[in-house]
C-alpha cells in the first residue's frame, strides 16, 4: 500500500440508472483505486475503459452521450484543492454546480442542444464537444473534446447538472466553425424566436469573436437584426393593449410645419405629446455611431417639449407592466408640463 492509498477504500458512487459515470485517475485514487490496477481493468478486453486521458468510463463498450459530455467537462477542469470556488453560475438556474468541473464550460453546438435548440443537431451525432477553459491552460483537444481558449470564462447556466455556456455566447462559439449559412441563420433566428436571448446580446458575441466579416454571418445577423424588431413590435402592441394605455398612433415621422425632418417614432401620443422609440440597435461597430443619432433626435424633441420614452427589446420581454407604468406616467403628466411645439405628424 502506497502513501496515496487510503486506509479505508470509499465506495464508488453508483447512480440511479445504474451505469458509473466516468470517473479520472485522481477521483479513482481518492477511492482507494491504485493506478496499476485502472491499468489492469483498463487493459484491452477488461471491465473498464479509457475515454480521455485521465478519464475512465467503469464498464465495456460504447459510452453513452451524457457519458462522453461528462468525460469532457472531467478532462477539461482543473484539479482544486477543497473549498475553492468552481464556475461562477447564472442565478435562478438549474441544476447544481458539479464541484469537480472547476474552470470547464461546455459551448457550441453542443451547448445549444442542451438550451432545447431543435435546429441543433442531437448530442450523438456529434463527434466532438467544444469545452470552454482559461486561455492559460495546458489543454490540447483529443478525442471527443473540443479544447475552445477564452479570456474569461462566462457565468455558466447549469442544465441537468452540466455547465453550460449562455445562449448567445454558444451560438458564436458554434458559428465559429459552420460555413452552411442556411444553418447558420436557422441558429440565430431561433434564438430570438425562441425567447432564448435579444439580438443585441448574439450581435455582440459575435463581434467580440471577429465574426462579423464573413459574409454569410453578415446576411444571419441582418435576419435576426429584423426577426428582433418584428418581435419587439409584437411585444409593444400587446404592452398597449393588455395594460389599457390609449391607442397611439403607430409608426410615424415628425416634421416641423415646414421645417426639417425630426425623425421616425415607433408610437406617439399626439394629444399628450408623448413619444416611444424602440432601441433595436444590434451592437455593430458602428454602434457609438448610432448611439449619437439617438441621443440627438431625443434631445431635439424634449428640447420641443416632447417626452420621449426609450424602452428596448428586453425590458419589453421581461418587464412590460413596469414599461407600461412608465408611459403611463408620461401621459397622465402632461399637463403639468409646458405646451409643445406644433409638428407635424406622418405616416412613415
Amino acid at each position: 500500500m502506497t502513501h496515496n492509498t487510503p486506509l479505508s477504500p470509499r465506495p464508488l458512487h453508483q447512480p440511479a440508472d445504474g451505469r458509473r459515470r466516468p470517473m479520472t485517475v485522481a477521483q479513482l485514487r481518492a477511492h482507494g483505486v491504485p493506478a496499476a490496477e485502472v491499468d489492469e481493468q483498463c487493459r484491452p478486453g477488461g471491465p473498464w475503459q479509457r475515454l480521455l486521458p485521465n478519464v475512465v468510463l467503469l464498464h465495456p463498450g460504447a459510452p453513452t452521450s451524457d457519458e462522453r459530455l461528462h468525460a469532457v467537462l472531467l478532462y477539461a477542469a482543473r484539479e482544486r484543492p477543497a473549498g475553492l470556488p468552481s464556475v461562477p453560475v447564472q442565478p435562478g438556474t438549474e441544476g447544481t454546480p458539479d464541484p469537480g468541473y472547476a474552470e470547464a464550460v461546455i459551448t457550441g453546438l453542443a451547448a445549444l442542444t442542451l438550451h432545447g435548440f431543435s435546429g441543433a443537431p442531437p448530442l450523438p451525432s456529434l463527434d466532438a464537444f467544444d469545452v470552454l477553459v482559461p486561455r492559460m491552460r495546458r489543454l490540447r483537444s483529443t478525442g471527443c473534446a473540443r479544447i475552445v481558449r477564452t479570456a474569461a470564462l462566462p457565468a455558466a447556466v447549469q442544465v441537468t447538472g452540466v455547465p453550460v455556456a449562455p445562449v448567445a455566447r454558444a451560438l458564436a462559439d458554434a458559428v465559429a466553425g459552420l460555413q452552411d449559412a442556411g444553418v447558420v441563420r436557422l441558429l440565430l433566428t431561433e434564438a430570438v424566436r425562441g425567447g432564448h436571448c435579444e439580438p443585441a446580446a448574439v450581435v455582440r458575441e459575435l463581434n467580440r469573436a471577429r465574426l462579423l466579416g464573413r459574409p454569410h454571418v453578415v446576411d444571419a445577423v441582418d435576419s435576426l437584426v429584423a426577426e428582433g424588431r418584428a418581435i419587439a413590435e409584437q411585444r409593444l402592441y400587446r404592452m398597449v393593449r393588455e395594460h389599457g394605455l390609449p391607442d397611439p398612433v403607430w409608426n410615424v415621422d415628425l416634421r416641423l410645419p415646414g421645417g426639417p425632418h425630426l425623425g421616425g417614432l415607433d408610437a406617439y401620443w399626439p394629444e399628450q405629446a408623448v413619444a416611444l422609440e424602440l432601441d433595436t440597435r444590434a451592437h455593430r461597430q458602428d454602434d457609438d455611431a448610432l448611439w449619437s443619432e439617438y441621443a440627438r433626435k431625443r434631445e431635439h424633441l424634449e428640447r420641443l417639449g416632447i417626452t420621449v420614452v426609450h424602452v428596448t427589446p428586453r425590458k419589453l420581454r421581461e418587464s412590460p407592466a413596469h414599461q407600461a407604468a412608465v408611459v403611463r406616467t408620461a401621459l397622465t403628466t402632461a399637463e403639468d408640463r409646458e405646451p409643445a411645439a406644433c409638428v407635424v405628424v406622418l405616416p412613415r
